[in-house]
């Protein structure tokens, strides 16, 4: 009976998913209820983490839960730290939860709302998911090595020298765009700025806390920090209020630029467990909370998605990012769907603190779940807007217009109604003085969320929630900043150690600050040059960020592949090699586009050009006419780093192909780099 009774369950979880999903996909003509979004995605999560990973876990990786992990047997209290499931849950969340759940959906919301949607539920499930599973395994079974080494040890030198190589440089792109999105959220808003800024000391603190002063006490220490995090909301509102503080925090994007650098140096170079761990730790309850919360108002609201299913933008005229629906849809989303940053993660900081290899399916496949369902909520909070508010906030002033005028005509001549007092009212609700061209996305999302928080918990407070929803984006997006740099570090170490073994130990501290430095500077730079560009960075950083994310869990999916075929799974390599085929179609597809299309707002190429012949004719403004020359280099740098990932991806591939191949033929491979077994000293494997 009891069998019986928990088929009767799934097989109603099966339905009502199916029926919600169904309801998204095929309503047109009228509004739909957002409440269809979150019935579709959970059932779709708890029906994939309870049947498809636990098989995955058991048939495909089989898991051991007697086997001791690196983090046991090589534990030196810095790097490798056997550490609390839920501590390890919740760094892991936080660093792979950056700009992507919330920045990716937001803007792929010009398509309309089904696109993403069907992608973040999909692309989660059967790919994103999977590969961060498969390679927190992979690595944690390798002593914690990164993916590039991983791809050197398994599939060989020259595969895997290109994807040392490659995956560092895509690995410098993506941290500088986590960057600009957070300065994009914080530029000249004090409110915003000291309440991220407090967030900082509090994870010091909380780390003293649980290490020196009342270890293993994680409760009582997550209460206090918590506490701190919410008063460290009202404290920044307090100042936005004081006039001789908040000078303190209001600032133009480049000091703000300069901050998160020194910020993102000093979280690479720090132990673990002295910022990284509890700043993410603690970040990870904002992050759940605010989640949760959020699914809670919409349920009591049960607001009506505004933005049409699909727009007339998905031809490739979008005012937020040139391009079609295909493929730019599938590399705007990245982090809510699939994401390469994830396995630098999963084969970075969380295999060294894994305690037991049963743990992998929660961290690895539930954690993915459940950036997946953050996704879904930004995609709601984006969608509940009026269109018109949605992208007046969204499009940058080179295409709609610097002046408010100017912007509602280009806004409502795409037949979205709008007014400049609707819009100076919302900016006076938010505690802003204008919403205008706020591009990056987060502004947006903040303003949604303001909204429904507003709505179902007191309008009177939407300053706050604004405010709130500012400082909940911003430390989603730097702690995946933080440990993005300290994952660099590593990789760079891991490159370095092949020509000199010192530089390659990760607790030789002439090392530390060598990688690190390196590592800052590479983002520090790129993240520069979208602050100083006129249009917000988006349209330059973010198309490159969504293919070098995507090549990059291309090449994770690759090692995973080569990995179960020399493992003698060839039946099971589908699990990796199915989303490893669509990942490759539209990342080349997109790389392609960007490089060869005329339109100037999809090639980078063409963009250049346009500029350069706009710069020597002498019509532009002096404003950009000063930054143009930067802008032309780094448009063409972006073609030519587009052109290096596509080569390296292939490179990888060809090179995973020749040793498949050869493995099935049983021809000579390249032997497992797999740590032998150890027996877990920990009773019980506790």
């Amino acid at each position: 009976m009891h069998k019986n009774l928990k088929a009767i369950i799934w097989i109603a979880v099966t339905l009502l998913g199916a029926a919600a999903l169904a309801g998204i996909a095929f309503n047109r003509g009228e509004s739909i209820n957002a409440l269809w979004l979150i019935t579709a995605a959970v059932c779709i999560y708890a029906i994939a983490y309870r049947f498809y990973a636990a098989w995955i876990a058991a048939k495909v990786l089989v898991i051991d839960e007697t086997r001791a992990t690196p983090a046991e047997r090589l534990d030196n209290g810095r790097d490798f730290i056997p550490t609390n499931k839920w501590v390890v849950f919740g760094h892991h969340f936080a660093a792979i939860a950056g700009p992507g759940p919330l920045v990716g959906p937001t803007l792929a919301a010009q398509f309309g709302y089904l696109p993403g949607t069907l992608w973040i539920l999909i692309g989660a499930v059967l790919g994103g998911a999977v590969q961060d599973m498969v390679t927190l395994f992979f690595s944690t079974r390798r002593n914690g090595k990164s993916l590039g080494q991983m791809a050197r040890d398994e599939i060989g030198t020259i595969g895997g020298t290109a994807a040392l190589v490659g995956t560092f440089l895509i690995m410098i792109i993506l941290i500088a765009v986590l960057g600009l999105v957070v300065v994009n959220a914080m530029k000249h808003s004090p409110w915003a700025t000291a309440t991220v800024a407090a967030t900082i000391p509090i994870a010091m603190i909380i780390g003293f806390y649980m290490r020196n002063i009342r270890p293993g006490r994680v409760l009582e220490a997550s209460l206090i920090g918590v506490s701190l995090l919410l008063l460290s909301v009202f404290a920044g509102g307090w100042i936005d209020h004081n006039e001789s503080l908040r000078v303190l925090f209001d600032h133009e994007g480049l000091p703000l630029a300069y901050a998160i650098i020194t910020y993102g140096f000093a979280a690479a170079v720090l132990p673990v467990w002295l910022l990284l761990a509890p700043r993410d730790y603690l970040s990870t309850y904002m992050k759940l909370g605010t989640v949760i919360l959020l699914a809670i108002a919409i349920v009591i609201l049960r607001p009506q998605i505004h933005m049409p299913a699909v727009t007339q933008f998905i031809d490739g005229t979008g005012p937020i990012f040139g391009g079609k629906l295909f493929p730019f849809v599938f590399i705007t989303i990245a982090c809510g769907a699939i994401s390469g940053f994830h396995a630098l993660i999963a084969s970075g900081t969380t295999p060294k603190l894994l305690e037991n290899e049963r743990d992998i399916r929660m961290i690895g496949y539930g954690a993915m779940l459940l950036e997946s369902f953050v996704a879904i909520m930004a995609m709601i909070a984006a969608t509940v807007l009026e269109p018109g508010v949605f992208f007046a906030v969204n499009s940058p002033a080179g295409v709609v217009g610097k002046e408010a005028v100017d912007a509602i005509a280009k806004i409502n001549s795409w037949g979205f109604a709008v007014t400049v007092e609707q819009m100076n009212q919302l900016a006076s609700d938010m505690g802003e003085t204008s919403l205008f061209a706020r591009t990056g996305g987060a502004p947006s999302l903040a303003v949604g969320m303001a909204s429904i928080f507003g709505s179902a918990f007191g309008k009177n407070l939407l300053a706050l929630w604004y405010h709130f929803a500012i400082m909940f984006e911003a430390i989603f997006i730097l702690t995946t900043l933080d440990a993005g740099t300290r994952v660099g570090r590593f990789m760079l170490q891991d490159m370095l150690g092949n020509f000199n073994k010192k530089l390659g130990e990760t607790s030789y501290m002439p090392s530390v600050i060598l990688t690190s430095a390196i590592v800052v500077a590479g983002w520090g730079y790129f993240l520069y040059i979208g602050v100083i560009d006129p249009n917000g960075g988006v349209n330059i950083l973010w198309p490159l960020f969504g293919i070098a994310n995507q090549m990059l869990a291309a090449i994770a999916l690759c090692v995973a592949t080569s990995i179960l075929i020399k493992s003698g799974k060839l039946k099971y390599a589908w699990v990796t090699a199915l989303p490893l085929a669509w990942l490759v179609t539209i990342t080349t597809t997109a790389a392609w586009q960007k490089i060869m299309s005329d339109d100037i707002r999809v090639g980078f190429f063409a963009a250049a050009n346009d500029l350069s012949t706009k710069l020597a004719s002498g019509v532009l403004p002096a404003d950009k006419a000063a930054v143009a020359p930067q802008l032309i280099f780094n448009q063409h740098l972006d073609a030519y780093l587009t052109m290096f990932f596509v080569a390296v991806l292939w490179v990888v591939i060809l090179d995973m192909l020749y040793v498949c191949y050869s493995a099935l033929q049983g021809s000579s491979v390249l032997a497992s780099s797999e740590a032998g077994y150890i027996k877990t000293a920990y009773k019980n494997g506790v």
